[in-house]
């Protein structure tokens, strides 16, 4: 019998893998196989046999599917969070920061292929935890991730409603496909910019305390 489970996208009990070790290669290959097949039809069997080892080496470490696919979650957002903090450390402004955050963050989520292949094929697995009540469950994990990005520049009382606002527009376009046609691409770091100042910005700090672009004679 197949036994399926449902990603949880908010975080999840289990501890993050480590990268190496059979955590780490089990968190790996069950990514693999989701972006190859969904999560559906992925088995223990196929994550062993990616992983290079056997069922009951994983049955050692997990309890079943469902114990892999909270850890994975867990490992991976945790990665996604040590990535967007690292892309804002630098960041000498509130504009620079949050515009480092969105382009990240959008391009982390475009290019995960698991994920993509759930949106793609498999959305019932992904959306009813991120819309909704669930969703808010989602977008406080989010904030609270990239809220100490944003500390240095609205400082603590402010950070984690800035982070929310941040996660809202990175979630609402990563759910939005992205056609050729599209004008607005968030992975483009000149893109990403350009909203951010126009729509974003505003949200945090109000429109008139942005700053402005140089007149040009």
């Amino acid at each position: 019998m197949v036994v399926t489970a449902e990603p949880r996208l908010t975080p999840a009990p289990a501890s993050p893998a480590t990268a190496d070790g059979i955590e780490g290669r089990a968190v790996a290959a069950l990514l693999a196989c989701t972006a190859r097949h969904g999560l559906a039809k992925t088995t223990l069997d196929d994550v062993a046999r990616e992983a290079g080892c056997s069922r009951a080496t994983l049955y050692r470490y997990f309890s079943g599917k469902a114990e892999l696919v909270c850890v994975t979650v867990a490992s991976e957002a945790a990665r996604l969070g040590d990535s967007l903090r690292s892309a804002a450390a630098e960041a000498g402004s509130l504009e620079d920061a949050v515009a480092a955050l969105v382009a990240t963050g959008t391009r982390e989520l475009r290019e995960h292929a698991a994920l993509q292949f759930l949106l793609a094929h498999e959305p019932e697995l992904v959306l009813p935890h991120v819309t909704f009540s669930a969703g808010d469950d989602f977008l406080a994990a989010a904030a609270a991730a990239v809220a100490p990005a944003l500390v240095p520049h609205v400082g603590v009382d402010r950070a984690s409603r800035a982070g929310e606002w941040v996660a809202r527009v990175v979630l609402a376009h990563v759910l939005s496909p992205l056609h050729p046609t599209q004008s607005i691409d968030l992975t483009d770091d000149a893109t990403a910019r350009a909203l951010v100042r126009e729509f974003v910005l505003p949200g945090l700090v109000g429109r008139s305390s942005q700053p402005t672009e140089p007149t040009r004679g």
